[in-house]
């Protein structure tokens, strides 16, 4: 395997292993005593973090550099 496979691979794997933990989170805050309205703000955090950890992914391991 080439070094940049292994890049995306390993950067995948651990984006999976983020966004199960944080949506799950999420799902048990609003799920919870919190309910929806209480929840909001997490969600709309974890959302905000997944959408930069996914930018970062596709920055360092899947765009082209010259």
């Amino acid at each position: 395997m080439t070094k940049s496979s292994v890049k995306m691979a390993t950067g995948f794997i651990g984006l999976a292993t983020l966004g199960t933990f944080i949506l799950g989170l999420a799902q048990s805050i609003s799920s919870g005593f919190a309910g929806f309205w209480g929840g909001l703000p997490f969600w709309v955090i974890a959302v905000t973090v997944l959408s930069l950890a996914t930018y970062d992914f596709w920055d360092e391991c899947v765009r082209k550099r010259r």
